[in-house]
């Protein structure tokens, strides 16, 4: 909705021209809960004249059912869609407004307070410009308000706009107000947030709001609206280096071969020199295509198709950028990571990333520290958990071109996201690439995988069994493996004790040193294979994720799943072990099965019922399956 100007009767089309040609500003509301964050919103709704008379009409008769305000209107309801929030008089998702005023258009995010709700927090600040944060002038500072303050400084908002609300219920008082300034000022500095400007508030009265407050003579300086009209905002994006990441291929007929995507910063012009990475060659642009006709030139914001002179090799993911000041390519980071998820951060688990149109695999290190929000204080952590802030080293199944954060958010920041659950688990930022990365290149070998499986006669696979301890996993395999032998194959069995008395003897069975554990077996298994051998891996392995981690590292066809499936009743009852009785006693803790989960396959190759079958018809059904797969062709 637009302000309502007189141009609009006198000169519509004076008056469109002029909305069109605003600036935009792009801002959050945040702190913590209950500080009134959609209180100012509606506030300021209403004050730029943006609510037409239907929406007004319904605010009075909502405010009086369950409105805050004693049946006075209540503004935060304009902002407050979600029943349930309406219900806690809370603000839970993100709730994003537009509006204008004569001079300036709007796009505000509300976001919400609660600390459990901080994932969402970082999504509306993720494309702000400015961020108004709310202190409630009778509590001060809290550690929800350290906490997004953080997160702003993070992401790189540097406009802040300090608003301590609800002044009229602590009579107006300056000198509460100082007190809460300099309180909130001694933290910003240190985490770097120094254009702040303070505005003492009431939301609910709209004193200084979009007029000056009689109530605080004291206060001197501008309103709420008059800062957000005029504030100057950077434009980074202009000025920067040019970045498109290439979001498709399009390829309509034979005679057009086009990358589609939007600029995210810089400008490109026809017959300008770009360098497609991560690939690093070189063309030209030839034209810039939109719906509208060719441009000579484009900028940051819009969403073009480029053609290249040359037939070079760009895919979606990859981006392009100019010569002179290209992004650097790497595998492998250092990053600052925003938790989101309940289930706390896995080192060495798999994960999605996505930065740009590039989507990867990622896993991430043991974080260095974590951060103490209230004190900045650099923590020991073994992990992150929902909502806390670590730095922690993460590495890439790929290369990728990318800037640091504080150059360029597009190409700097991303997401990671559950490989089964598509739920996104964390927010993150990039700050340079590991030296180890730039130092460490794939080193061609002249003898190779097909060369060594040809020598032995075999095609060379890995067979990973995975059931609950007691299951009969490392019996089947190694009645397989004598079975192969005999056919004259060269073998080798993984076996999950024995590993742990070299290898992995410094992993405990935390869950994360469990992943850790699969991590290194599949990696190793992924070396003998490439050694041209049978490998049997008879573990655990109660993630899926971990478990599909290792068939990531194999060609189709090298890796079969075999699930010896054995109720949890009937794996306790054989215990051979012992492991059952110690873990049922408290003896053993993380044991799978009692207090620590086991994720079944979906779609294993081979799936074994062990209270059926005996372990002689088990390995039979295996080897049958090899042999069907063409691993054990001319064997009798």
């Amino acid at each position: 909705m637009s302000h309502v100007s007189d141009l609009i009767e006198k000169d519509i089309e004076a008056y469109l021209h002029s909305h069109q040609h605003k600036s935009l500003l792009r801002f959050i509301t945040c702190g913590s809960v209950d500080d009134g964050k959609s209180t100012l919103i509606g506030r300021l709704l209403y004050d730029s004249k943006m609510i037409f008379e239907d929406q007004m009409a319904a605010l009075e008769s909502d405010s009086k059912k369950v409105g805050t305000q004693g049946g006075e209107i209540d503004f935060a309801l304009l902002v407050d869609g979600l029943a349930a929030e309406r219900e806690q008089g809370i603000t839970i998702d993100v709730a994003y407004r537009f509006f204008s005023t004569d001079k300036r258009k709007f796009i505000v995010a509300d976001t919400p307070g609660h600390e459990q709700y901080t994932r969402n927090m970082v999504t509306g600040a993720s494309g702000a410009e400015l961020a108004v944060i709310l202190i409630d002038a009778r509590k001060g500072v809290l550690t929800q308000t350290r906490r997004h303050s953080f997160i702003v400084s993070l992401l790189g908002i540097r406009n802040v706009v300090l608003a301590v609300n609800k002044m009229d219920l602590v009579g107006f008082s300056k000198e509460t107000f100082d007190k809460i300034v300099a309180d909130y000022r001694t933290f910003a500095n240190r985490i770097g947030l120094a254009d702040i400007v303070a505005i003492p508030i009431s939301g609910l009265r709209g004193d200084n709001i979009a007029q000056p407050s009689t109530s605080m003579p004291w206060y001197t300086g501008p309103a709420l609206m008059a800062h957000l009209e005029t504030v100057e905002i950077e434009d980074r994006l202009q000025h920067a280096p040019f970045r498109f990441p290439v979001q498709w291929v399009n390829r309509p007929n034979l005679d057009f071969r086009g990358f589609a995507g939007t600029i995210v910063s810089g400008s490109i012009g026809s017959g300008d020199k770009i360098r497609a990475l991560p690939s690093g060659r070189e063309s030209r642009v030839t034209r810039i295509v939109t719906m509208d006709g060719d441009l000579p030139r484009a900028v940051a914001g819009q969403s073009v198709t480029l053609t290249l002179a040359d037939e070079i090799d760009v895919s979606r993911g990859d981006v392009l950028a100019g010569t002179e000041s290209p992004p650097e390519v790497a595998d492998q980071f250092e990053t600052t990571v925003i938790w989101m998820a309940d289930e706390p951060l896995m080192p060495g688990r798999p994960y999605w990333l996505k930065i740009g149109t590039r989507t990867a695999t990622a896993t991430l290190a043991e974080p260095k520290h974590k951060i103490n929000v209230n004190t900045m204080e650099k923590l020991p952590a073994a992990t992150l958990a929902l909502n806390e802030i670590g730095v922690c080293n993460l590495a890439l199944d790929r290369a990728i071109a990318f800037d640091p954060y504080a150059s360029n958010r597009d190409t700097g920041g991303f997401i990671l996201i559950d490989r089964f659950t598509n739920a996104t688990v964390a927010a993150g930022l990039i700050h340079v690439a590991l030296r180890k990365a730039q130092n460490i290149h794939w080193q061609a070998l002249d003898v190779n995988k097909a060369a060594r499986a040809a020598l032995k006669g075999q095609k060379p696979c890995v067979l990973w069994f995975t059931g609950l301890s007691g299951s009969g996993k490392t019996a089947i395999a190694n009645l397989v493996e004598k079975r192969l032998l005999s056919f004259g194959r060269h073998t080798y069995l993984l076996d999950g004790d024995n590993v742990r008395h070299g290898l992995n003897q410094d992993l405990d069975f935390t869950e994360t040193g469990r992943v850790e554990n699969i991590r290194r077996m599949a990696q190793v298994a992924s070396l003998m294979v490439d050694a041209g051998l049978i490998v049997l891996v008879p573990f655990i392995s109660p993630f899926r994720a971990e478990r599909q981690l290792a068939r990531g590292l194999f060609e189709p066809g090298e890796f079969f799943e075999i699930h010896v499936d054995a109720p949890l009743a009937v794996a306790e009852a054989r215990d051979p072990k012992g492991l059952y009785r110690k873990a049922r006693r408290g003896e053993l803790k993380n044991f799978t099965g009692i207090d620590s989960p086991y994720e079944a396959p979906e779609k294993p190759e081979i799936t074994l019922d062990t209270t059926r079958n005996t372990v002689t018809e088990s390995a039979d059904r295996i080897v049958e399956a090899l042999r069907k797969a063409g691993i054990l062709a001319g064997s009798h």
